[in-house]
């Protein structure tokens, strides 16, 4: 039997006076009988505290830690710093207090749904960031185009991905991230992602600094889990996993987020040398950093809120503020002694990768995920309901007729707290408009795709621009044929100048025209980190939103426009640029690829009506 259960003061008052009370009534044999059962319901309900005993750490040659109980602590590991050897746990165990349970009301809004951090983060791109497919193929891809620099793709490309198996050691020749596909205690850990006991380890030491960025975030060495309450209960989780809760305030912040959502590479050159120039590949804080959005700087704006805020939101799908208990105990049973508390944020940690959230649903057994369907499809419920509220905007102005041409504005207003895309450069929006005559024909179409996600001409035929080495489509701010497509992207730029999909050449962009979000401006610390290029000469492509003025020549008659703007997590281009390398991984992420469903996710539509008269001059 392990040590007497040690509980909270307030609850050992509690109980105490409770003690104290029943000592003073006369000895009965009912007191004695309801003593014994009282005593039997306590040690049913809390038997694992009882039973368990607190496992003994041991380290071993290679760093995996073990305990001497199996059932206590199945996994733990040692990160970055061999000094401080900080630990990890796999979800699994987390999930012990922090799932659902049909016998608690701990994590469930008010509508009994539940909102355990564990049910909502283990469908998330965060849950499967070292499982994912695509990113596992794009890290073999640039491993075979730059073989000398295979020890630093996986190393940089594991900090974030496989955080608690970090640092990577090289993989043998020819393959990539070997080792994750072991069977051994680092590879389950590595496998779990970015795990619960990743973000809550998270020390605030250089926040919002450079030295965070880029996945050098600093775990404590004190085996503290930091939350947003003060005085937490610390028995359960000191108990049961050997953490202590700890009060911090900066899990709340963007900082926490930017320590892997901001990644900035040193080039390499076409003789696989590195350069001396750094690349922003991805930069999601800086552009909120430099937004209205900005809830850092003093004194905050009306529309100030954190990256949370949105990706980890402290309301139930309805709205409402969230208030629950935090955990119950690992029989599935209310903890007695706590309280709901708030705040209590859902953490479902979407974004907009609908696409790959479907490639993880629909081959979870091949790529050893244990989340159901129907969890995936909450998540999905989620990422559609995301990118239709809290992206972009589009709006057809008022249209008018010069002549025989009809000018047709669209507008478009990004509303969410970054660049739209952002992040991964693989992703893109178009606009997609069709004009519709009274007979129902379409007289115009430009942005029109086909059953695989491809850019196609009014006629049908496959843009160029769709295939491994095409030209680059140009930002556009005026439209008049229909194989003419405004898409908001970035292309990279190589040390030569030239186009390029690899991430370790990238040096530069040529074209970035992703909708800036509100608020941006050049003159601000992140201004120049974060600008777009390509667009020079387009006077309201601005912070906040761009337009684009279509002008067609129609004949008389009544039209219908019908204007959406159009999202693709992974572009055409980039899919076939990725295709070219025949790795085991690029090979296998294909496969997964042609049998997805790639039709774009619609973030807005904007529909109008007009009539065109007969113009005063002749036709030319």
């Amino acid at each position: 039997m392990g040590q007497p259960l040690q509980l909270e003061s307030t609850w050992q008052r509690r109980e105490m006076i409770s003690f104290e009370r029943t000592a003073m009534k006369p000895f009965t044999i009912f007191n004695i009988l309801f003593g014994i059962v009282t005593a039997g319901l306590v040690y049913w309900a809390y038997r694992e505290v009882f039973d368990e005993p607190a496992g003994q750490i041991e380290v071993g040659s290679d760093g995996i830690q073990s305990m001497d109980n199996a059932n206590s602590i199945s996994k733990v590991v040692a990160d970055f710093s061999e000094e401080s050897k900080p630990k990890f746990l796999e979800s699994a165990e987390c999930a012990r207090c922090h799932s659902s349970s049909p016998n608690a009301t701990a994590m469930r809004d008010q509508n009994n749904q539940t909102v355990a951090p564990v049910d909502l983060w283990k469908t998330s791109m965060m849950a499967n960031s070292s499982r994912d497919p695509f990113w596992r193929a794009v890290v073999s891809a640039e491993i075979f185009a730059t073989p000398s620099e295979q020890a630093h793709i996986e190393e940089l490309c594991t900090r974030c991905h496989a955080p608690m198996a970090a640092p990577a050691t090289v993989s043998q020749k020819g393959e990539s991230l070997t080792y994750l596909k072991r069977k051994n205690n680092r590879a389950e850990l590595g496998a779990d992602g970015v795990s619960c006991t990743v973000c809550h380890q998270i020390d605030a030491k250089n926040f919002g600094q450079a030295e965070s960025f880029t996945g050098h975030f600093e775990i404590n060495s004190e085996r503290k889990i930091f939350g947003p309450h003060a005085n937490p209960t610390t028995m359960p989780m000191q108990r049961f996993v050997n953490y202590t809760p700890t009060e911090g305030q900066h899990i709340m912040q963007s900082a926490l987020c930017a320590t892997c959502h901001t990644v900035i590479t040193q080039s390499v050159d076409q003789h696989g040398k590195h350069s001396d120039g750094f690349f922003h590949e991805q930069t999601p804080y800086l552009e909120w950093r430099n937004s209205v959005f900005n809830d850092e700087s003093l004194p905050k704006g009306s529309e100030a809120r954190s990256c949370q805020s949105c990706h980890i939101p402290q309301t139930d799908v309805a709205g409402n503020v969230l208030n629950t208990r935090l955990a119950h105990n690992p029989g599935g049973f209310d903890f007695p002694f706590l309280n709901p508390r708030q705040p209590f944020a859902r953490h479902t940690l979407v974004g907009g990768n609908a696409f790959m959230t479907r490639i993880l649903k629909d081959n979870a057994s091949e790529l050893g995920i244990t989340a159901g369907a129907e969890s995936f499809d909450r998540s999905l419920s989620e990422i559609k309901s995301m990118l239709e509220s809290q992206t972009a905007k589009v709006l057809i102005g008022a249209i008018h007729q010069v002549g025989h041409s009809t000018k047709l504005p669209v507008k478009i207003e990004n509303v969410c707290g970054h660049k739209f895309p952002t992040a991964y450069p693989s992703r893109r929006a178009w606009l997609h408009l069709t004009i519709i005559d009274d007979n129902g024909q379409v007289v115009f179409e430009s942005g029109g795709f086909d059953s695989s996600g491809r850019l196609v001409s009014q006629d049908g035929s496959v843009l160029p621009s769709e295939f491994a080495g095409g030209p680059t489509l140009e930002h556009l701010t005026n439209i008049n044929q229909p194989d003419q497509v405004q898409v908001y992207e970035t292309i990279m730029a190589d040390d030569l100048g030239a186009a390029t999909f690899s991430l370790v050449r990238a040096a530069s962009y040529l074209k970035d025209n992703r909708l800036l979000p509100r608020g941006w401006k050049l003159d601000q610390p992140d201004g120049a980190a974060t600008q777009p290029y390509g667009v020079d000469g387009d006077s309201d492509f601005v912070g906040g939103g761009d337009e684009v003025r279509y002008e067609i020549i129609l004949p008389p008659g009544k039209y219908e426009a019908h204007a959406e703007l159009l999202f693709q997590v992974i572009s055409t281009r980039n899919a076939n640029e990725l295709f070219q390398f025949q790795t085991d991984d690029v090979i296998r992420f294909k496969k997964l690829y042609d049998a997805a469903q790639k039709r774009p996710e619609v973030i807005d539509i904007s529909m109008t009506t007009f009539e065109v008269v007969s113009a005063k001059t002749p036709l030319p």
